[in-house]
């Protein structure tokens, strides 16, 4: 089956060739943001999914999530591991975190009616949009660079 036989899940509509390069500009977007400034890709695809491929919450949400099982990030995090600013102590924690909490996360959303979640995924990216602009303090980037776990992995 080619590409542009296959349908879209919640969506009747083929993937024409239309589709295909929305979902590559979206991928493209997110990958580069996700590269400068460390978003995580949901909250790029995760509305793009909604807004221009016609996804429910729900699908687009559980698209995101099953893009993260791909090793996507990987030519990022090396150029950042390469320039010492991966902890891979840290990293290991919380990935293991992410992976019990997404099981736990994915259960309370498929509970959760399309509005609630739609505006608690609105409310928590205001929330964090607002405490960067206005609330964050100033971190001396060089102090990361020599923490002791950081630069004891580059070695």
């Amino acid at each position: 089956m080619n590409i542009s036989q296959k349908t879209i899940p919640n969506n009747p509509k083929k993937m024409d060739l239309q589709t295909v390069i929305i979902l590559l500009l979206i991928g493209l977007g997110a990958g580069v943001l996700s590269g400068v400034i460390g978003i995580g890709g949901g909250i790029v695809i995760v509305p793009a999914l909604v807004y221009f491929i016609g996804f429910s919450q729900r699908t687009a949400q559980g698209t995101s999530l099953a893009i993260l099982l791909l090793p996507i990030g990987l030519l990022g995090v090396l150029q950042f591991y390469k320039a010492g600013f991966v902890d891979i102590k840290v990293t290991a924690v919380i990935a293991l975190a992410f992976f019990i909490g997404s099981y736990f996360g994915s259960r309370i959303a498929l509970t959760v009616s399309q509005e609630i979640l739609k505006k608690c995924f609105a409310v928590l990216l205001l929330v964090i949009g607002v405490k960067m602009l206005f609330f964050d303090k100033q971190k001396n980037e060089a102090k990361n660079i020599s923490s002791p776990t950081t630069t004891s992995f580059i070695k």
